[in-house]
């Protein structure tokens, strides 16, 4: 069994440069299936989701490798079916399903894996899907969806879903006519996606706003470019420098997309300064409890709700999550409380009132952000804990132990 060991009590200070964004390059590299000819993506984290969908892309017959933090791919013939154990392995894989429908006419899959933190049906992407002009097929724990072409149409969401905003979006590319994305969800990764699939030639407006309108073209080509910022992993250390009371500055961020939670911390006393492409951050002894609600972007992100809870367990007073967009969202709690944390759960709404310090102990990772929050909890509890299910946490932090280690984190990893 593979352990992350974590010793507490040292205040972190130094620097820590971001890396690619996890949400954004999984979904570009799912993009250039509509694509025809060579690609290059830069600034790509390495990590086990992006070698994951290497390997989907693999399957579908799309030549993938990946060097010093540089994607190179060359489509040219591909498949419409992926391997069942690469697609149940991760959610992102769905993404696949939008490009393949709109330039083969036919895809199937088996249903989505990934982090087991609550309801995420695909039902948004499916019955679009039809309003485009497929037909859909749930047999045997497989979707199948065919069409004799595309048509663009108005399409609402009824939730403004990421996953279902991004593959309506590279799907419509490749149909006839336009195609508008009412209450559209707003991420910057949908925009980045914007970006990547028009310098392929497709004529997508308006990502980043809850309306994207979609000009089908008839062919794709290539492209070179590189991914923004990790704007959760830029949020997961601004707050391991809070929960540690030390002092560091995160390069390479976008701090437009991290306004909810640099917002949120300044609250809670913690001294932040925003640079253009920097954030520096100073923690201060004593924090103030401030609640927060989970929302769609642009709101407090629910991807940085375990790591904000971690946090508020110090803080002298009670505070309430409620958390609005996953029903598990919840799952670091019970290992919190093994760590001393003082934490009532009612529904979607967790009260957490502070303690003067939490202790080590044996904890488990249930799924990617619950481990990020254990290893924030970790840094800042006496003694040394023990976290166990390292998959979910290599699934989305590059290189973690590394750079915690540079800015004086005291943790390792052994077997």
């Amino acid at each position: 069994m593979r352990k992350l060991f974590v010793e507490g009590g040292h205040p972190l200070k130094g620097v820590i440069r971001v890396s690619g964004a996890k949400n954004a390059v999984l979904k570009l590299m799912a993009a250039a299936l509509l694509g025809h000819g060579r690609f290059v993506i830069r600034n790509v984290p390495e990590i086990r989701d992006v070698f994951t969908m290497l390997g989907v892309l693999q399957a579908l017959g799309v030549e993938a490798t990946l060097n010093d933090s540089t994607i190179f791919l060359n489509v040219e013939t591909v498949r419409g079916e992926a391997p069942v154990a690469l697609v149940q392995e991760m959610r992102a894989s769905i993404q696949v399903m939008g490009p393949l429908l709109a330039r083969l006419g036919w895809v199937r899959l088996s249903k989505p894996g990934g982090c087991a933190i609550g309801d995420r049906p695909i039902d948004l992407h499916l019955k679009n899907f039809k309003k485009l002009g497929a037909q859909i097929r749930e047999e045997h724990g497989f979707i199948t969806a065919s069409t004799n072409g595309l048509v663009g149409k108005e399409l609402y969401l009824d939730f403004p879903s990421v996953g279902a905003t991004e593959n309506l979006m590279m799907a419509a590319t490749l149909a006839q006519g336009t195609t508008v994305i009412h209450n559209a969800a707003r991420e910057p990764e949908i925009v980045d996606i914007q970006n990547f699939i028009n310098l392929m030639g497709a004529r997508v407006y308006g990502a980043g706003t809850s309306t994207i309108t979609i000009k089908g073209v008839t062919q794709l080509g290539g492209a070179d470019y590189a991914v923004i910022p990790d704007r959760i992993e830029a949020g997961s250390y601004l707050i391991a420098a809070a929960i540690t009371r030390g002092a560091i500055t995160i390069e390479h961020v976008i701090p437009q997309h991290l306004t909810a939670i640099v917002d949120k911390l300044q609250e809670t006393g913690t001294e932040i300064k925003v640079g253009t492409d920097t954030i520096a951050v100073r923690g201060v002894q004593d924090l103030f409890p401030i609640n927060i609600l989970t929302q769609p972007y642009p709101g407090f992100a629910t991807d940085l709700q375990p790591q904000y809870m971690a946090l508020m367990t110090l803080a002298g007073g009670s505070s309430v999550i409620k958390e609005t967009v996953y029903t598990n969202r919840f799952r670091q709690v019970e290992e919190l409380r093994r760590m001393g944390a003082d934490i009532l759960l009612d529904s979607n709404a967790a009260v957490i009132k502070g303690v003067p310090q939490l202790s080590s102990a044996l904890v488990h990772a249930t799924d990617l952000r619950a481990g990020a929050a254990l290893v924030l909890a970790g840094l800042a509890a006496s003694g040394i804990t023990e976290i166990t299910g390292l998959d979910h946490i290599d699934r989305g932090y590059e290189k973690l132990v590394h750079k915690l280690q540079t800015v004086g984190g005291r943790i390792w990893r052994e077997d």
